[in-house]
């Protein structure tokens, strides 16, 4: 699958990845140590949702547009970071996981950005400007590696690839387990595309096999049924989330699901330990 940013900005799969990234990031702020924050696939960081490519597919309509006409008081984190990059109470520019996680910063904490592609980082380091974000331009799984242990004792590193290698899955695995052993009591999030749950299944189980303690998983089926060859959802994949994340995560993920439930569809969020 083949998942540019740009055009699935503000889609279904960024609100909830969005509205926990936010979540897990704020629960582990609630004590004062500082944090170091790593994205290993940051795209461009903003994003126009009135340029062709995210008007091609339409789907922030059924996403961060339906989020905020959405009165419940779960979601103000979330809307409140969309609003901080537009003006008016319509969003027009969605920010990515950088522009989030920037946004998170206390003067203690630590932004990590990286993006392989040339003219991606180029527009990143442009977007990035009035932070204090460290931008890189290396392969996402050295980088992974090379930055871990993290420099303050507690930090989160997000893996959000656009999946366009066949191999990305595996590399995916690979990369965790190595980081896992240089890194067991740090928190990392990936997420991933939903296309069909046999797939999904297989990729589980090769992830099981690392034996991971302490590894979340959160799925979002949009449909009541798998649709053939179309996007069905997306979810994370967490490593070590805190206590207090885990406190408020069921009732965050229902107000996600009764939000962004296609017309005719009830929609499904899990979120499950993954154990052998």
């Amino acid at each position: 699958m083949n998942y540019r940013h740009s055009f699935h900005a503000g889609n279904s799969a960024d609100v909830v990845k969005h509205s926990l990234l936010i979540a897990l990031v704020k629960a582990l702020q609630q004590k004062p140590g500082a944090l170091t924050l790593i994205d290993t696939h940051a795209g461009r960081g903003l994003y126009d949702l009135d340029g062709a490519e995210a008007q091609r597919t339409g789907e922030s309509i059924e996403g961060v547009r339906r989020a905020f006409a959405d009165p419940n008081p779960l979601l103000d984190d979330y809307r409140a970071a969309v609003q901080a990059v537009n003006v008016g109470p319509e969003p027009h520019f969605y920010p990515g996981s950088p522009r989030v996680l920037a946004q998170l910063l206390r003067s203690q904490d630590f932004l990590i950005l990286n993006e392989k592609r040339p003219e991606e980082a180029h527009t990143l380091r442009r977007v990035m400007r009035d932070t204090s974000a460290a931008v890189h331009e290396r392969d996402a799984y050295e980088l992974w590696l090379a930055m871990l242990p993290t420099r303050t004792a507690r930090g989160v590193v997000v893996v959000d690839p656009p999946y366009e290698q066949l191999d990305e899955r595996a590399r995916i695995t690979a990369t965790l387990a190595a980081a896992y052993r240089k890194w067991a009591h740090g928190v990392t999030v990936v997420w991933y595309p939903l296309k069909d749950r046999a797939a999904h299944g297989r990729w589980k189980e090769q992830l099981k096999k690392l034996r991971i303690p302490k590894m979340l998983e959160v799925e979002h089926w949009l449909y009541d049924g798998d649709q053939p060859d179309i996007y069905n959802g997306a979810g994370l994949f967490i490593v070590n989330p805190p206590y207090a994340f885990m406190q408020a995560l069921p009732s965050l993920l229902e107000a996600l699901r009764a939000m962004l439930a296609p017309e005719g569809h009830r929609g499904e969020i899990t979120a499950d330990w993954l154990s052998v």
